[in-house]
């Protein structure tokens, strides 16, 4: 999608995303998911779809995403929330102190702490993952952007054997690319099995670098009548706000979606194409040579 800067307003900056951060916490019961955050925060902020479409530095992370992972890294500096090794955030005690006015100060205080306080709050976080000496998780986290442009690098159908093998590592049987056009968008089909009962689930690979609409939920579910009531979207993308509405919807068959970010923590769970070294601290590599072989 196209975003006029002009007709459109533009992405709040990362000092603003901090205390509806705090809220979405709250609102989550006091722990999230960066998936569950971000949607929270969406929606407290009223995030509009061009909003959510502005990609950083032309992708494939949205804007959005990128100034909350700065958010994120500032509350945590702060003291007011931490993260799990599994990548749950949580509020902390200070945290749930904190009132909007302590909020706003947060970014002041984190670069007074760190002895570098020569930008305002309302600075733009600058190429290279740091503002005023403060580094930020995306920076600690740089392996997922190369995981995603190598996705997008490989050919349509290496990616879609790369969704049949990872739906495979998943615990799914009979799994089958099909491509078939005219079919609703369709890409395969598996079978899932949990204990004695069975699901027959449908699957679409969607490499974008923007975000899928809720008009693609629809199309999948609309597709799956008749012949199943499980459906997974796998994209590199994200998905609006109004997507996950959509996919959850009361009294329609669950869409499952699976995002760039879980995409490529899916892909490293299982090793395929990612290696985790740990030494002294963690190390994650993205072996290229893995998906050109696909």
């Amino acid at each position: 999608m196209s975003v006029n800067p002009t007709s459109n307003p533009p992405v709040p900056t990362f000092d603003k995303m901090l205390w509806p951060t705090l809220q979405a916490l709250q609102a989550l019961g006091g722990s999230g998911t960066i998936q569950e955050i971000e949607a929270k925060v969406i929606e407290i902020m009223a995030l509009t779809e061009a909003q959510m479409s502005v990609l950083h530095k032309g992708g494939p992370q949205s804007e959005v995403s990128y100034r909350l992972a700065w958010a994120r890294t500032y509350l945590k500096k702060a003291g007011a929330i931490d993260n799990s090794s599994r990548g749950v955030w949580t509020i902390t005690d200070k945290g749930r102190k904190l009132r909007e006015p302590d909020v706003a100060r947060i970014p002041s205080d984190v670069r007074r702490a760190t002895g570098r306080a020569g930008r305002t709050a309302q600075s733009e976080p600058r190429a290279g993952g740091q503002i005023s000496g403060v580094t930020c998780e995306v920076a600690d986290e740089a392996w997922r952007s190369q995981l995603l442009e190598t996705l997008h690098s490989i050919r349509p159908d290496a990616f879609e054997r790369l969704c049949q093998r990872l739906l495979r590592e998943s615990g799914f049987t009979h799994v089958e690319v099909t491509g078939r056009s005219g079919d609703g968008g369709i890409d395969g089909i598996g079978v899932l099995r949990i204990s004695l009962v069975s699901f027959h689930v449908l699957f679409q690979c969607k490499r974008v670098r923007g975000s899928i609409g809720s008009s693609v939920v629809r199309d999948l579910r609309g597709a799956m009548a008749g012949r199943t009531d499980k459906g997974i979207i796998i994209t590199t993308g994200t998905f609006t706000a109004e997507a996950r509405r959509e996919a959850t919807r009361d009294g329609a068959p669950p869409i499952e979606l699976i995002d760039g970010e879980a995409l490529c923590d899916a892909l490293r769970q299982y090793n395929l194409g990612v290696r985790t070294e740990v030494r002294t601290v963690e190390s994650v590599q993205v072996d290229t040579a893995w998906f050109d072989a696909l």
